[in-house]
Formats: structure tokens, sequence, C-alpha cells
């Protein structure tokens, strides 16, 4: 029987370099996308997946994700004093999030690179297992992501990695799993995790696309590399989550999910305006004003004067 996953980590300590000027003091983390900073559709997510402690792991200068959840009593009785309830009703619900996923703070000390976060709330949580999921990411599914991960995790009982199908062209902007077994409702059997690849030397036809499913075993991994980087005691190195995966399936169960629904990265400035607008289309008000606009737009980008 596995254990039932209630915690989660969402690492907030990247500098946003992609998205510069932008994240100059703005962390990533706070960038809107509709009515909403990305993290907050991330932690959406995982209160509506019945998670019930989140970790952020932050650094210098992310003081804005902390005062966003932050309960504003004040602010939302002065909206109401001037008969702005719906704003009132936000700013409280944004609160109740806070409370609902139980969110805490913790400082990443140690190497460069995603796996140290993951290392830093493991200390945390002893043995259990838990979700990772990255605060740049924005899905738009019937079903939560989070959900999908969790449901594959409790019919396996191992390592799950969130999967979508990619075009081989595309690659080398990814990890690429190297499929088993295809077990049906989406689930895979992995054997590694190949970052990056050529197209040519490819293994699948899936990206892994920020969604896990973390167990000790993968811990352990990542305990393992920050020991060798202490050992090497070379600076530039980093402790990569892929790579602790990889290692772990080498040897023993791992899977993918391959996620229902549609996936913005919203970490480097295209996919961030796909993101802005796939999100925009999809809201009552905005959506056809912005449709209207596409439409009154000839593809220089020059707005058309109406005839007559």
């Amino acid at each position: 029987m596995p254990k039932m996953i209630r915690r989660a980590v969402i690492p907030a300590a990247g500098i946003g370099s992609r998205l510069l000027p932008l994240t100059k003091a703005i962390p990533k983390e706070m960038l809107p996308i509709g009515e909403k900073p990305v993290i907050e559709h991330t932690v959406c997510e995982l209160v509506a997946s019945g998670i019930t402690d989140i970790t952020i792991v932050v650094s210098q200068g992310k003081g804005l994700i902390q005062d966003h959840f932050r309960p504003a009593p004040a602010l939302a009785e002065q909206l109401r004093a001037d008969g702005k309830t719906h704003f009132a009703d936000a700013v409280e619900e944004v609160a109740a999030l806070s409370r609902r996923g139980h969110i805490t703070y913790l400082d990443q000390h140690g190497p460069y690179g995603n796996g140290t976060p993951v290392l830093n709330a493991a200390h945390h949580y002893s043995d259990e297992p838990m979700l990772v999921l990255w605060p740049d990411d924005v899905f738009v599914s019937e079903v939560p992501r989070a959900q999908q991960l969790i449901r594959a995790y409790e019919a396996m009982n191992c390592p799950v990695l969130a999967l979508m199908p990619m075009d081989r062209a595309d690659s080398y902007r990814y990890g690429v799993p190297v499929v088993k077994e295809d077990m049906g409702e989406g689930t895979l059997r992995i054997t590694g995790l190949v970052e990056k690849p050529r197209p040519a030397d490819a293994p699948s036809e899936y990206a892994a696309i920020g969604g896990y499913v973390v167990t000790p075993g993968i811990i352990d991994e990542l305990r393992e590399q920050t020991r060798l980087w202490h050992a090497a005691g070379d600076p530039t190195t980093e402790v990569y989550l892929t790579d602790a995966i990889n290692a772990y399936a080498a040897t023993r169960a791992a899977y993918g999910q391959v996620i229902q629904g549609r996936w913005f990265d919203t970490g480097n400035p295209a996919a961030y305006l796909e993101a802005q607008f796939a999100t925009a289309l999809q809201h009552p008000e905005y959506g056809p004003r912005l449709r209207e606009l596409a439409r009154s737009l000839d593809p220089s980008g020059t707005a058309r004067t109406p005839a007559g």
C-alpha cells in the first residue's frame, strides 16, 4: 500500500535569467498569468489535488512571494468598506490558499541546480513521498496535473515524472525518457532519462515537463550527488533532479505519466507571452476583446483602419 502524498515542494530560488531585465526586481514566480501570479496557479493546483503541506524554497529577493500569500485583513476590510466586495473576496481567497496548503518557506542552501531545493525540503519530510512542481509551469486540464501524478503513483508505488508527447526535433530542449514498456492509461515504465539529446539520439518521443513524485530512493540519489559535490570542491558543479532520477531508474522501477492537458512554460519571453495570451483568451471578458484585436491586425502587426 503506497503512502499517501500530502506534501509538495515548489523550488522558487532561481533568478529568472531568461526573463531579464523583467525579473531584475520582480521574482519570475510573481509575474502575472491572467489575474494571478504564476506561482499561485501552482499552489491552486496542489491544493485542488489534496496536498496539505507545501514548502516553497526561496532565495534572497523573493519576499514578494511571501507577501502575496500573507493574510491582509486590513486591506480586505477596507475594500469591503469601499463596496469593493469582489476584490476583498479575491484577497481573502489568496490567504485561504496559504492556510489550506499550509505554506511554509525555506531558504535554499547547497550547490546550484534544481535538485538542491528538493533535498533541502526533504530534511523536513522524513521518508514520505512528495510532489515537486516548478513555479513557472501552468497546466490547463480537466484533472490537475498533480492529481494525475498522484494517481499514477498510487497505482505503481514508485517514482513518477510528468511527460508529454514531443516533436523529436525539439528533444534538445528537454529531458527525454528511455521507455521500456507501455503500461496503458498513459503510464510508461522508464529506465533512464537523457538530458537534452540531439534529435537523432533521443530515446523516445516524450519530454519530461516539470512535475515529479519523488520517493526516498530519489532523495538518497540526491544526497549522493551532493556528497560528490562536496568531495570534488568544484563550485561550478550542479545537482540536478533529473540526474538523480536517471541513476535511480537504471536499477529500480520508475514511471512516466503522460499528462492530459495543455502545458505552458513561462520561463522564457516567447512562452510567457503565449501563456498570457492563451489564458486571457479563456477569460469571459478579455477573450472576445483580444480576438477582435487579433482580427484587426494585418500580418505586419499594424492595425487596419475600418472601411468607410
